[in-house]
């Protein structure tokens, strides 16, 4: 031992050291897991993933109501005409009876507007008892206000009520871009993006069902959409708390600054335009024991030449008046 330290019996029957008059520090005890400033955010997220998944209810097919449907179409036939000048084409191409799915492009954000156009003209070309049902988010669903939507038809997107709704006979409206489409930047509105998402078209495969693509564009001049925030969501891990792989950043009414759209924003007027095209019968087409990738690329590719056209129509024409006759504005079918 060296002569500046000294040692003396612990009341243990140890030794404990003694320096010079110098007690060295006790070390500190290790913190709790998760509770360090950097685990923070993961913590607030997880506790409000509770709360949203508390908020979201059972999927409940009978929750659609066609009466109630009946009842609010003509509070959205004026917002179809009025606010987004909506025009829906080719509602021909969905065939008449029995299953189908019905694969979108995404825009608008949390609170989608081509989404509330075309699930109009859909209920007012086929009448509002064909079921008809749109897979959504879990955060959309358990929005405050949005509870409603549910009797419109829509539910929670997961490949259980995927599969239920095809298996009633219903017409099922999905997006597989999700809400990395449905965020991206606004400079990007005129492009479909997946994101190499493919569980659609095995959804398409299990049933036997057509596939109808439905293409639509206007969406992203709701807001100025300026940033998907990937970055952002992987830090605070949302993927996990709430399958988001997104933590959009936005510029939208009445917030200014909007980060994650948790709150929604009020839609700027833009013109909506949605066109389905011609059913798509995949083991007709592409053989009994399909390839995947190849259909991923052929619908994918016919939608973006729709859209390219639907843009390209769009920068030609001269800007329709607001209003006029809302059946012929809404739907060329109707």
């Amino acid at each position: 031992m060296s002569p500046s330290s000294t040692a003396k019996p612990s009341q243990n029957g140890g030794t404990k050291e003694k320096t010079n008059g110098y007690h060295p520090p006790e070390p500190a005890e290790p913190s709790a897991p998760g509770r360090s400033p950097a685990a923070l955010p993961r913590l607030l997220a997880k506790a409000i993933a509770g709360q949203v998944a508390r908020r979201i209810p059972k999927a409940d097919l009978d929750e659609r109501d066609p009466d109630y449907i009946r009842d609010n179409l003509p509070l959205l036939w004026l917002a179809a005409s009025v606010w987004f000048r909506g025009e829906v084409r080719g509602l021909g191409n969905i065939p008449e009876h029995g299953p189908v799915l019905l694969v979108g492009n995404h825009s608008g954000g949390n609170l989608t507007p081509d989404t509330t156009v075309f699930t109009l003209a859909f209920s007012t070309y086929f009448g509002v008892e064909r079921q008809f049902f749109q897979l959504a988010h879990n955060l959309v669903l358990s929005m405050p206000g949005l509870g409603r939507l549910r009797k419109f038809g829509t539910v929670a997107a997961s490949p259980e009520n995927a599969d239920r709704a095809l298996s009633t006979g219903a017409a099922l409206l999905v997006y597989p871009g999700g809400d990395y489409e449905v965020h991206r930047p606004s400079w990007l509105g005129d492009r479909v993006d997946f994101g190499g998402r493919q569980g659609w078209i095995r959804l398409a495969l299990a049933h036997d069902v057509p596939i109808v693509p439905v293409v639509s564009i206007g969406g992203q001049e709701t807001a100025l959409f300026l940033s998907r925030g990937e970055g952002l969501a992987k830090l605070l891990r949302l993927d996990k708390a709430f399958r988001l792989k997104v933590l959009p950043i936005s510029l939208g009414v009445p917030w200014g600054l909007n980060v994650g759209d948790f709150a929604g924003h009020l839609p700027l007027p833009a013109k909506i335009t949605v066109e389905a095209l011609p059913a798509i019968h995949l083991r007709e087409e592409f053989g009994p024991d399909p390839d995947l990738g190849e259909i991923y690329d052929h619908v994918t590719r016919i939608m973006q030449d729709t859209l390219d056209a639907l843009a390209a129509r769009l920068r030609d024409r001269p800007a329709a008046p607001t209003g006029g006759s809302v059946a012929a504005f809404l739907c060329d079918e109707c």
